[in-house]
């Protein structure tokens, strides 16, 4: 028999890279977690309730942690826990879950950025020094819990209530203070970046469709190169049946025109330089 752990976590206010918040709570609450004491022998097992045995934790060998790395302007910059503004516009993600023994146990990247290797180095690094201060972080917030468990103190959320640390991310409310607005704004889109290529008039190549005033055609629905000649192909065999259909309505009418007291027609083919004589009532009709 073996025990069966499950392990849930309920989000009670998301402010971004839920990511890292989601991997120390689920490695702390193993950490922190107990489970009843047993003692076997022979094919027979006993389970103590906590009151008989004190319950023992779990046989945890590393607590990896995950640290998120956001990226902006293609790469050029990067921030460490982004926020849910900045995992708004952010180009791309990279997770990196590391443990204190500077052991990389997964990497994820998300987004429409390329990652160099200088870049994966530079934010592995900064996840080793990260890991380190969490994992310290950790240890002593269990050691705490331990000790005040041991003292009979309150602890859990005995302690957390009446405190209101389960609401961490409850604040006052603050006066912004928006008179340096215009300045600051004026100051950030006079050091921003012109763009590559500035028209002072747009060229407007053929009037577009669907929209408002004039634009360059579109190219959606042009014909590739086989396409183009197979119907040029199609084409020239409808002009060749056009030709030869007229060429025959043509004949029909001379032949109307030549029909006269049902005498025989003589006509004749200069090319092949053959004479067909016909009866009044093989005369061919002309059909549509």
């Amino acid at each position: 028999q073996v025990w069966q752990i499950r392990l849930d976590m309920h989000l009670l206010n998301h402010d971004g890279n839920i990511t890292d918040a989601a991997s120390i709570a689920g490695i702390v609450a193993l950490c922190h977690f107990r489970r009843p004491d047993v003692s076997v022998q022979g094919e027979e097992v006993t389970v103590y309730t906590p009151e008989e045995r004190d319950p023992v934790p779990l046989s945890i060998h590393h607590m990896p942690i995950c640290v998120s790395f956001a990226f902006f302007h293609q790469g050029t910059y990067l921030l460490v826990d982004p926020t849910e503004r900045e995992e708004r516009v952010m180009d791309g993600l990279l997770v990196i879950a590391m443990n204190k023994h500077h052991e990389i146990c997964t990497i994820q990247s998300s987004g429409v950025v390329m990652l160099l290797q200088d870049q994966i180095l530079r934010c592995s690094k900064i996840t080793a020094v990260k890991v380190t201060e969490i994992t310290e972080l950790i240890q002593k917030a269990l050691e705490n819990d331990q000790k005040a468990r041991k003292e009979g103190g309150k602890f859990g959320f005995a302690e957390s209530i009446p405190n209101q640390r389960i609401t961490a991310f409850k604040m006052e409310s603050a006066a912004v203070d928006t008179n340096d607005v215009e300045e600051q704004a004026g100051e950030i889109i006079a050091k921003a970046d012109p763009p590559a290529e500035v028209f002072a008039n747009p060229v407007l190549h053929t009037p577009g469709t669907a929209q408002i005033g004039e634009g360059i055609e579109s190219s959606w629905g042009d014909l590739e190169e086989s396409e183009k000649e197979e119907a040029a192909e199609e084409e020239g065999d409808s002009e060749a049946a056009a030709f030869e259909c007229e060429k025959v309505e043509t004949e029909d009418t001379s032949i109307m025109k030549e029909t006269k007291n049902d005498e025989p027609i003589v006509l004749s083919d200069s090319e092949e330089e053959e004479v067909v004589i016909l009866e009044p009532q093989e005369l061919p009709r002309k059909t549509r």
